[in-house]
């Protein structure tokens, strides 16, 4: 059983155990905003509803978001595209390759990890970019912070505890179709 954490402009933040749930009500920290019916804790001093959603009292510090180094984010990064050729490669078809080979020393990090497509990889093979006359457009850095290409949000779906409805977002609401005038 789960509880819904709500940061203090009642927006969702994250889904944590209630056992949890009762240590922060108990440090002060959250306050009881719903609670499941048909759940109750008990001990020899008190009976006390099982929380379904709870709010932060303070607002959450927010943490300097920290950009792993990952295949899916050196490819938001490179914006989808070859970098060699510029054309858009799709994610299913999409190479990792080697600026400066990993048999002449390179390492596979944000300097030396570029996205390329499955041509132009083959026609760089095991060289450098100058060796093989195949310039890259753009010099590959660790970004500062990447395209705002996904966005996760929690979203109400079947199984959940109804009493989070009120705070999550239906998917139908983002995934159902729109109508037409």
């Amino acid at each position: 059983m789960e509880t819904l954490v709500l940061n203090r402009s009642y927006q969702p933040v994250a889904r944590i155990p209630w056992q949890r749930a009762i240590t922060l009500l108990f440090l002060g920290k959250v306050e009881l905003v719903e609670a499941y019916e048909d759940q109750t804790i008990r001990s020899v001093s008190f009976e006390f509803k099982v929380p379904s959603v709870v709010r932060f009292l303070r607002l959450l510090a927010r943490r300097k978001p920290v950009i792993r180094f990952s295949r899916e984010n050196v490819y938001a990064r490179d914006h989808g595209r070859c970098q060699y050729c510029q054309r858009p490669v799709l994610r299913a078809d999409a190479t990792y390759d080697h600026v400066t080979p990993r048999s002449r020393g390179g390492a596979t990090n944000w300097e030396n990890i570029v996205i390329a497509c499955v041509p132009c990889n083959q026609k760089k093979g095991g060289r450098t970019p100058e060796q093989a006359g195949m310039p890259l457009k753009v010099r590959p850095v660790k970004p500062a912070k990447l395209p705002d290409t996904l966005r996760l949000t929690f979203a109400f779906h079947k199984g959940m505890p109804a009493s989070w409805q009120t705070w999550l977002r239906d998917l139908t609401y983002w995934h159902g179709s729109l109508e037409e005038d």
